[in-house]
């Protein structure tokens, strides 16, 4: 295992599904020691429970001088009203608001994972020499077969075989490498098929909504799973290779998920999943999908 920058915590790749017993995990090209919501009706009855909600919100708030003055300091509130003799109707809805968390976030992770699941694939490698066998997975950026995927998924493989989520089995070739940046294209003969679509990772925001789709452990393709943006701008070392400027997120990432999409409420690819940290939990990194365009327009354009 291979030490995080500047911390005593391991990283690992998440490439492949099995480990060996002495905690690496076996890749393509053998064994490494270190990747892997009933409506009601319009009458007042449905609007009491909200009113008489918002007095007691409003009750509390004004009740206490010294909570005006936590929401101010906490950032709940704009700094300039707390110097305002009493709090307004609109600032007081702003505040309760800002601490209430979006109701439909499970919807969003639905819609997400039913437009996008689609177009994520299975990539399972055989290597050359020994002949070890490794498990990843990738999403497909254009219809006519081009996957976008981590390098050290299909590095010195000696073959290819990417399984889309209707079952469909295709050869796969590698069309394009970006070793430094642990990405690559592989190609299936095939045309029609679906993709995702690619989102902008220069506008995201820590704190904000991502959803992972993989295959972890290479048994349960089109895993879903959801967490947020812990991090931007981190930089780790595997097998004292160094990945700069990743996404650090606390969606469940495991070892089969290598290649995956990461995902932005909008179902847009925002980042490639690409390792996790060994000893701890919720602690994931995805290479930016800005990183990745270069790549993916050298390989379609030929």
């Amino acid at each position: 295992m291979d030490p995080i920058d500047q911390t005593d915590s391991t990283v690992t790749p998440i490439g492949t599904a099995d480990r060996n017993p002495t905690g690496g995990v076996t890749t393509a090209g053998g064994t490494s020691d270190g990747h892997t919501t009933g409506p009601g009706t319009a009458g007042s009855g449905t609007r009491r429970p909200a009113a008489i909600l918002g007095a007691i919100l409003l009750s509390a708030i004004l009740g206490s001088a010294g909570m005006f003055g936590f929401l101010s300091l906490s950032g709940a509130l704009p700094a300039s009203t707390a110097t305002a003799s009493a709090p307004t109707a609109a600032s007081i809805a702003q505040a309760v608001a800002s601490t209430i968390p979006a109701a439909n976030d499970g919807s969003v992770i639905e819609t997400v994972a039913a437009t996008v699941s689609p177009a994520v694939v299975t990539i399972t490698t055989t290597g050359l020499g020994r002949g070890a066998s490794g498990v990843g997975s990738g999403v497909i950026v254009d219809s006519r077969g081009w996957i976008l995927t981590n390098n050290h998924v299909v590095s010195d493989s000696g073959s290819i075989t990417v399984t889309l989520a209707d079952g469909r089995t295709f050869d796969g070739t590698i069309a394009g490498t970006d070793a430094a940046h642990d990405l690559a294209i592989v190609k299936v003969d095939a045309t029609g098929l679906p993709t995702a679509a690619l989102g902008d990772s220069n506008a995201l925001q820590v704190g904000q909504l991502v959803v992972a789709i993989g295959s972890p452990l290479g048994s349960y393709p089109n895993t879903v799973t959801s967490g947020i943006v812990s991090a931007l701008g981190r930089s780790i070392t595997i097998q004292r290779e160094s990945l700069t400027n990743l996404i650090q997120t606390d969606a469940a990432i495991n070892p089969g998920n290598s290649g995956g999409p990461l995902l932005d409420a909008g179902g847009k690819v925002i980042g490639i999943d690409t390792a996790e940290a060994g000893s701890a939990q919720g602690i994931g990194f995805a290479i930016p999908i800005e990183t990745a365009r270069a790549l993916i327009a050298q390989a379609i354009g030929g």
